[in-house]
């Protein structure tokens, strides 16, 4: 166990002031805990923790700029001593898998209340082996499934259309549904998946055999 007169320095990064500031006045009025920067993007969340070096970084799971398990892999290269913690509203199998092996100490749901976060903090500081998840008992027993039991088979259709470069609208009329849904759908598989695009989800759909090639198309 990591024990320190030094209180254990944090970073927040999460595109919402008002949610970073919210975080930094419980933080702040934790003893032991200090909040040394902010940043709202994945660049800045590079160049803060370069500057700062802290001891844990909050980081939000949907930052503008690159995806978050990239942002965590340059982040481990560029200050290995900082523990990382992913903050988030969803918690898909798959984007948990690739984080856990980026190297990520923790994942929890936004929704925890504060004193699991604190809890967190100091557990991950304090304690180098443990890692603190607080994430749905749906998506833990999905990490232990088949592959082709992460997309449900409606997601599944939803991404086979899309690799065959329809639009939402085109989708929505192939499966009788809303752009809406279709919209909801695809941010799931995007969770779910780790991936930042349309072409990034069908790529690693097709690397996990979730989904086949796309044939080529002959709509007119």
């Amino acid at each position: 166990m990591i024990r320190s007169d030094q209180p254990t320095t944090i970073v927040i990064v999460d595109d919402h002031a008002l949610f970073r500031e919210g975080l930094r006045e419980i933080l702040d009025a934790q003893d032991g805990l200090a909040v040394v920067g902010e940043a709202g993007t994945s660049s800045g969340a590079l160049s803060l923790v370069a500057d700062a070096k802290p001891d844990i970084l909050l980081l939000d799971v949907e930052i503008p700029g690159d995806s978050a398990t990239d942002t965590v892999t340059r982040l481990r290269v560029q200050s290995p001593n900082t523990q990382i913690i992913i903050l988030s509203m969803y918690d898909g199998p798959q984007l948990l898998r690739r984080l856990l092996a980026a190297g990520i100490r923790g994942y929890l749901l936004k929704s925890v209340h504060w004193h699991e976060l604190v809890s967190a903090i100091r557990s991950v500081h304090d304690e180098p082996e443990r890692v603190v998840l607080a994430v749905s008992r749906e998506s833990l027993a999905q990490m232990e499934s088949a592959p082709s039991e992460v997309l449900t088979s409606k997601e599944r259709e939803v991404l086979e259309l899309a690799a065959q470069a329809l639009s939402n609208r085109q989708i929505a009329a192939r499966i009788n549904t809303t752009e809406a849904t279709v919209k909801r759908h695809l941010r799931n598989i995007f969770v779910k998946l780790g991936a930042a695009s349309r072409i990034d989800a069908v790529n690693r759909a097709i690397e996990a055999s979730l989904i086949q090639p796309s044939r080529t198309r002959t709509d007119t």
